[in-house]
């Protein structure tokens, strides 16, 4: 086998806009074998699009899983279906590469992680910005020690949803926690090279009809070793912005927009010398990276760095702030140290996918 031959596993925004269009970019190791969805128009356009022969509805979801005809799954799907779709095909000795959150509860991720060991299957969480430079970059300079000793992370990541979004959905494993401050939890620990040890948070909901049934934002804070401290803040109900900054003894480093797959990023990092550095990262395909990564890695037999227990370490932490927010106040986080890292040398370049039309799908924000 030369060719690890995928089913995209949902058809909503993330994969219309950036998963089945990276498969171009990735044709070195990576094959689109079949679709699977519960909207037959989308498997018919989509089918014929990307000269797919295999489409699926979710009610033969196992057949497709015996089919023989894939190797792999891309789990697309709302985050509550993550875990059941996930394992279901782990089960059956099918490699996993499943969007973020891993799963919305960290027992279904511990369990999720059992059924891939028990097969020898691979198992990645889709961080796609663990292979693009900027954030590789960004955390190269923060563990260099150049900024100094590490202090805080500052972040805001936010937009605008649509109403009936499926976000705001509480079923389907809805809220700002899970959709944007994962990115944010992942890059705190990412920059500082470690792990929490407890979690607070505030959340509020308003007056808005569209958050009923889930908070609209959450600001929460991360207490690290040596008194370091994580805060951001996540929202469903503010104007769209994504940035995040750490700041040490002896500089201060800054990303915006670098949560986006769409657009230009720009790093300024100011020392207290005076000397500034500014760098600007155009748009890159950052689904296509993912893939032949994760390819790879099932090809040579090796664990990938995003693995199942990167995504359960996340879903620990959403899990201790909410209960944080609950509550109202502090709590312990406990869990084991992860030894790798993502570094420079995963990233992987692809330019931009070609903007394609959606079918029965639209953009979360406004």
């Amino acid at each position: 086998m030369n060719k690890v031959r995928y089913a995209v596993v949902g058809l909503g925004h993330i994969a219309q806009a950036a998963v089945l269009p990276a498969f171009a970019h990735a044709k070195r190791n990576s094959e689109l074998a079949a679709l699977v969805s519960g909207d037959r128009r989308k498997l018919k356009t989509l089918a014929d699009r990307y000269g797919v022969v295999n489409a699926f509805g979710y009610d033969e979801y196992n057949a497709c899983l015996d089919s023989g005809l894939i190797d792999a799954v891309y789990i697309a799907l709302p985050n509550s279906l993550h875990a059941e779709y996930a394992r279901r095909a782990a089960e059956r000795g099918i490699h996993v590469l499943c969007e973020k959150p891993l799963t919305t509860h960290a027992r279904d991720a511990e369990r999720l992680i059992d059924a891939a060991e028990k097969t020898g299957v691979q198992l990645m969480t889709a961080y796609r910005l663990h292979f693009e430079r900027r954030n590789l970059e960004a955390a190269r300079i923060a563990r260099s020690g150049a900024l100094g000793d590490l202090r805080f992370f500052n972040s805001s990541f936010t937009l605008q949803l649509k109403p009936g979004n499926i976000r705001a959905d509480r079923s389907l494993g809805g809220g700002p926690m899970y959709d944007l401050g994962v990115y944010c939890i992942n890059a705190a620990r990412s920059l500082f090279g470690e792990e929490p040890h407890e979690a607070f948070a505030w959340s509020s909901r308003g007056k808005d009809k569209r958050f009923t049934e889930i908070d609209e934002m959450t600001s929460a804070v991360l207490r690290f070793s040596d008194g370091k401290l994580a805060q951001f803040t996540c929202s469903f109900g503010a104007s769209a912005i994504g940035w995040y900054e750490i700041a040490g003894t002896k500089g201060v480093l800054r990303l915006d927009d670098g949560y986006e797959y769409v657009g230009e990023s720009r790093l300024e990092v100011a020392f207290n010398s005076g000397r500034k550095l500014r760098k600007t990262f155009p748009q890159r395909d950052q689904f296509a990276p993912e893939l032949l990564y994760f390819s790879d890695c099932i090809l040579n037999g090796r664990r990938p760095e995003p693995d199942g227990r990167e995504g359960l370490i996340d879903v620990r932490i959403i899990e201790a702030l909410l209960l944080s927010a609950r509550a109202g106040g502090p709590v312990a986080i406990k869990m084991a140290r992860k030894h790798r890292r993502p570094t420079l040398r995963q990233e992987i370049r692809r330019p931009p996918v070609a903007k394609e039309i959606l079918v029965g799908v639209h953009s979360a924000s406004r």
